[in-house]
């Protein structure tokens, strides 16, 4: 009898259903909710990204990898509906070629250091070319590696301006949370760029001032 009653409790346990993984208590963005590639694909070569029109999409070719992939809270850039954050990243803009409709483009703010084109039909972001010369991000286009199906992107690698969340209208209590999901994800969080580009962007302005040195 008791051999009988162990098989009904291990035939049980194999009819059990498998439970479905919980949604994370934080909803950040798409891309990075459920997990992401830690690493680029080797030699990946670009890919197309293509806007969320059912007719007619705008596509713009990156025949690059891109770099410097983070997540981004500020206001500016482009974010799917419901994403608390948006997922960016920038190639050599002369990587970056609209190859349909581009005629469906606009500049949504030409007053603003990035030059972001989106489409009119569904308002995603395609590229956002630094124009402004002399500027260190200068011929670099700001992307949204998510429009494109090609798998060995860039992953993100942390997350810039996250206070900003508070302008678009998310409560500063839900902030502590926010900053905590993302370091379980390994996205430091900061409230600037992170550390490397803020050095990137200090050095050139110390070169341009004629206070650079070397130690």
């Amino acid at each position: 009898m008791a051999r009988k009653a162990k098989k009904a409790v291990k035939a049980k346990k194999k009819a059990a259903p498998a439970r479905k993984a919980s949604a994370p208590s934080i909803m950040l963005h798409p891309a990075i909710d459920r997990g992401f590639a830690k690493s680029a694909s080797k030699n990946f070569s670009g890919g197309t990204l293509k806007c969320h029109c059912a007719t007619d999409p705008v596509t713009v070719e990156l025949s690059a990898q891109t770099a410097h992939n983070h997540a981004c809270g500020c206001t500016k850039c482009w974010k799917p509906d419901g994403a608390i954050l948006s997922i960016v990243a920038v190639v050599p803009s002369d990587k970056a070629r609209v190859t349909a409709n581009a005629h469906k483009l606009k500049i949504v703010d030409e007053s603003a250091l990035i030059q972001r084109y989106a489409c009119t039909g569904c308002g995603v972001h395609m590229y956002g070319p630094v124009r402004k010369a002399g500027h260190p991000f200068e011929g670099l286009s700001f992307v949204h590696s998510e429009l494109s199906d090609k798998k060995g992107w860039s992953p993100p690698g942390f997350a810039a301006f996250v206070s900003s969340v508070i302008e678009s209208g998310v409560p500063p209590s839900k902030l502590p949370a926010i900053r905590k999901r993302l370091k379980a994800i390994g996205l430091e969080p900061y409230d600037c760029l992170n550390p490397g580009l803020m050095d990137y962007l200090a050095t050139a302005a110390a070169k341009k001032a004629g206070t650079y040195r070397e130690s």
